[in-house]
């Protein structure tokens, strides 16, 4: 717990920490990296390029000075790191490092206005922080590795089976190599991979596109001509071959009740809107799933989605959207989503859950507060864990 005085240091300084945050957090990563190499698999090169990870991080400090007295919504914001920390596979022994680094790169940006008592509690507001996520972090672990066909640390998984969806989007059936049972995950959630590329080894997160099945887990990646992870997959590896998984994890799941569910999703977003879907119409709910896409060609799951509105004809309504469609496209709309598009198919007292690009996100989301859609009824994650973290934080 921090003293009175250390209290009053950080409710006077926070101010200017926060107009300089994303400088450090630009700062910190560079500087972690060259101290510490060993832990830059850890992190997404490509989030680190776009400044996602930075802002994550300058939001994530920012939101903690500003709810460390709020415990249920600070309990909701550490709840989506401790998340991104599992899937990860970080351990008590990283936090030092990132303390380290962080009051380097304060002390680096904000220069003379780091005095010895500023230091002093800004290192302490860390300490409490780190001894959150740690004790957090240690019970999902453990909790993880209790059930059945659970595991601590990693678990390698063979690939059984690869299956194109579309010209862009692939799924990889994934199968423990040991052969024994699969933890069961929430629909909605993503689970973390472990691989080498390269010589390298990186860390992804990825969307669980199919409904738990107690032996295998099924991701669906799209090909991303700049994404050296995503060609991976696509171009090298086959079935056979192995990767580390660590634990599922996520908060885009379904809330309690009987309520409708609508489902909004563009491109390779629409992957934990399958599984949602899925548990939607086994518990009774109606769904309306909506998804946009470039035309049919780059659209993934059709069969999948006929299948399904096959066996719920009269639950599940099925909509596309396509912004360039081909001459062979019979979407249901040819354009973008926007508020007249969703008010023509929402439900009431529905709940909504948006996945897709950042751009996407925000204009569905405008357009579901036009409409006077409650947030408590919206549920949304961007592609990418530094974007959403950024997002909730």
């Amino acid at each position: 717990m921090l003293t009175t005085a250390q209290e009053s240091v950080i409710a006077a300084t926070t101010p200017v920490v926060a107009e300089h945050i994303e400088a450090i957090a630009k700062r910190f990563y560079p500087l972690m990296f060259a101290r510490y190499p060993e832990v830059k698999t850890l992190f997404n090169a490509a989030h680190q390029q776009s400044g996602g990870q930075p802002r994550a991080l300058a939001g994530a400090v920012v939101a903690y000075v500003q709810l460390r007295h709020e415990p249920a919504r600070l309990d909701e914001v550490l709840g989506i790191i401790v998340d991104k920390h599992v899937s990860l596979g970080i351990r008590p022994e990283h936090y030092p490092i990132v303390g380290e680094c962080l009051m380097a790169a304060i002390g680096e940006v904000l220069g003379e206005a780091v005095t010895e008592e500023v230091a002093d509690a800004w290192g302490a507001l860390y300490e409490e922080l780190a001894g959150l996520l740690i004790e957090k972090e240690a019970r999902r672990y453990h909790d993880f590795a209790a059930q059945p066909g659970g595991w601590d640390g990693t678990r390698e998984f063979r690939i059984v089976a690869k299956h194109p969806e579309s010209t862009v989007i692939t799924s990889f059936e994934l199968a423990p190599v040991d052969g024994g049972a699969v933890a069961e995950h929430l629909p909605g959630q993503y689970i973390g991979l472990k691989l080498a590329v390269d010589g390298d080894t990186v860390h992804r997160h990825y969307s669980l596109s199919a409904a738990p099945n107690g032996r295998t887990y099924r991701v669906s990646i799209k090909r991303e001509e700049g994404g050296q992870v995503s060609r991976h997959f696509h171009d090298r590896l086959a079935v056979g071959d192995t990767l580390e998984l660590l634990p599922p994890a996520g908060h885009l799941t379904l809330a309690a009740g009987d309520s409708p569910v609508m489902l909004i999703s563009a491109g390779v977003g629409q992957t934990p809107m399958l599984p949602l879907a899925r548990q939607a119409l086994e518990e009774g709910r109606r769904v309306v799933y909506l998804h946009a896409a470039r035309d049919g060609e780059v659209r993934a799951f059709a069969d999948e989605l006929d299948e399904l509105r096959k066996a719920h004809p009269t639950s599940l309504r099925v909509i596309t959207i396509y912004s360039q469609p081909r001459a062979e496209d019979a979407p249901d709309h040819v354009g973008r989503v926007d508020v007249d598009l969703l008010s023509k198919y929402r439900l009431d007292d529905a709940h909504c859950y948006t996945v897709g690009p950042a751009n996407f996100m925000r204009c569905v989301d405008a357009a579901l507060e036009t409409l006077g859609i409650e947030a408590e009824r919206r549920h949304h994650e961007f592609f990418g864990p530094a974007e959403s973290l950024a997002r909730v934080a």
